[in-house]
């Protein structure tokens, strides 16, 4: 089914049940495997038996909560809901249905084993409700195994709405695995049918096997965020797809948020500015912070629509540069912090120039809080968040802007006045003069134009990928192009 957009043509698709789809599995003669869960019921499981005709699907269900039963069967770990555990529980699973029933029906049988490991809110209810989930399985008998793994975080309030959610997400990642053979888009957009982020988000997936073969991670990482199965999700620097909780957790964190279109000494001059006083300051305890650069969805797509091929640019820079790249939804400042905090209670620190400080003081942003930016400030600085300010100079007559030098509107002067005499925002005390004439929009323009000046803006590893990829709109010169040949 289709339907037109302004010029664009977006194709409705049918949403099954969880009740369809696990029917759809158990009727499928050539699926076979292994249910294995613990931590919050066999959710998942459930609904293959319900349905009917599991018979024919499930070689074995099973799930060892108690530790010392768990670590006989899978060996000990560090942590029991971790990504860690879930690939000894695949592997081992999968080993034995191999082992124990290949040479009776692996001529016809596409073997499977379907995994999680979650903590659901227990009789306390203060712990992270969160949890590993993968599939793997064959794509035809006796295939080298596919994979997908996913991490998930649960938001309902009720163990019980917890399991249900699982036991949905669950049906829908396996009934993607099976019926979208390496289209991983197509995973990813059913993954939450019949369920919304405000009952669970999937923050992490990672595709493997013959059939994904070529997949940019990176790309799966935006997905997650645009397609709304997250609001925020993480790469390394390597394009390493990263679980948030297992890079942040009780560490301090230092960010930059930007367009990186592209990355200039400005950014980098800026982070590191922010990285030495922040190393200093007194919270951050000699602990080595997590550094991150950010893009916001906002900055992705301008226009409306999402450019893959720009925002890979991006990355590859920002990878070229070492950075670690967060691509949120969070447009507010003050909700990327609640974001962070649900992580870390370790001191967090944001690197920003002073048209950011300014914009942020500006009250049409916070219209839909009852509190204004009162409560937004609130929100911002609860807890142990820094600002990290660095300068700038009026293009127009060179007049450089400090935190103290910024002018607030009238009635803002006492807030701002307090927020920075009790240290929430920094000036950076040490910068390189030569960038502050330096814009990204800029510098962007004169790639796009073919005006050579731009390379002294950016650093060499990123002038020489922009000029080997041609990112950006970049056009050699034709002495290069005859230096070229």
């Amino acid at each position: 089914m289709q339907r037109e957009v302004g010029t664009r043509v977006v194709t409705q698709r049918e949403i099954l049940s969880p009740r369809e789809k696990a029917l759809a599995i158990n009727l499928d003669g050539r699926k076979y495997g292994t249910f294995a869960e613990i931590g919050a019921g066999q959710e998942v499981v459930r609904w293959f038996f319900r349905v009917g005709g599991a018979s024919g699907t499930i070689a074995k269900s099973m799930s060892a909560y108690d530790m010392t039963f768990s670590d006989a069967v899978y060996g000990t770990c560090g942590r029991y809901v971790s990504r860690d555990r879930l690939r000894t529980m695949l592997d081992h699973e999968y080993g034995l249905l191999i082992e124990r029933l290949d040479a009776s029906r692996g001529a016809e049988t596409e073997f499977f084993v379907f995994a999680d490991t979650v903590r659901a809110r227990g009789f306390k209810g203060n712990s992270e409700c969160h949890g590993w989930m993968g599939v793997r399985f064959q794509a035809s008998p006796r295939a080298e195994p596919n994979e997908i793994v996913i991490h998930v975080r649960m938001q309902d309030r009720e163990n019980s709405q917890q399991q249900e959610a699982l036991g949905i997400i669950g049906t829908n990642l396996l009934h993607g695995a099976f019926s979208f053979l390496g289209q991983p888009d197509r995973v990813l957009v059913g993954l939450l049918d019949n369920l919304s982020t405000e009952r669970i988000e999937v923050d992490m997936v990672q595709f493997s096997g013959p059939d994904f073969q070529g997949i940019d991670h990176r790309l799966m990482s935006l997905k997650l965020v645009e397609l709304g199965l997250s609001n925020a999700a993480m790469f390394a620097s390597n394009g390493e797809v990263l679980q948030p909780s297992e890079v942040l957790y009780k560490r301090p964190v230092l960010m930059e948020r930007g367009s990186f279109a592209p990355v200039t000494y400005v950014h980098l001059d800026m982070l590191e500015c922010a990285l030495s006083q922040f190393r200093n300051d007194p919270g951050v305890e000699g602990e080595e912070p997590v550094v991150l650069a950010e893009l916001t969805m906002s900055s992705l797509r301008p226009t409306g629509e999402v450019d893959y091929a720009d925002f890979l640019a991006r990355a590859d820079l920002l990878g070229a540069t070492g950075r670690t790249v967060l691509i949120s939804n969070y447009f507010e400042y003050y909700r990327l912090a609640a974001y962070l905090r649900n992580y870390t209670q370790k001191r967090i620190g944001v690197a920003m120039g002073i048209p950011t400080l300014k914009a942020i003081f500006d009250e049409t942003y916070y219209e839909n809080l009852e509190g204004g930016i009162l409560e937004a400030m609130g929100r911002l600085f609860k807890g142990n968040l820094k600002l990290y300010v660095y300068p700038w100079r009026n293009p127009a007559n060179g007049q450089l802007t400090t935190v103290p030098k910024l002018r607030v509107q009238d009635h803002l002067r006492n807030l701002y006045q307090h927020l920075t005499e009790n240290n929430c925002i920094e000036s950076l005390d040490f910068y390189n003069r030569d960038y502050l004439s330096i814009y990204s929009p800029e510098v962007l323009k004169r790639i796009r134009g073919g005006e050579p000046d731009w390379e002294t803006m950016v650093p060499p590893v990123v002038s020489r990928l922009i000029k080997e990829q041609g990112f950006f709109g970049y056009q050699p010169t034709p002495i290069e192009e005859l230096a070229a040949h």
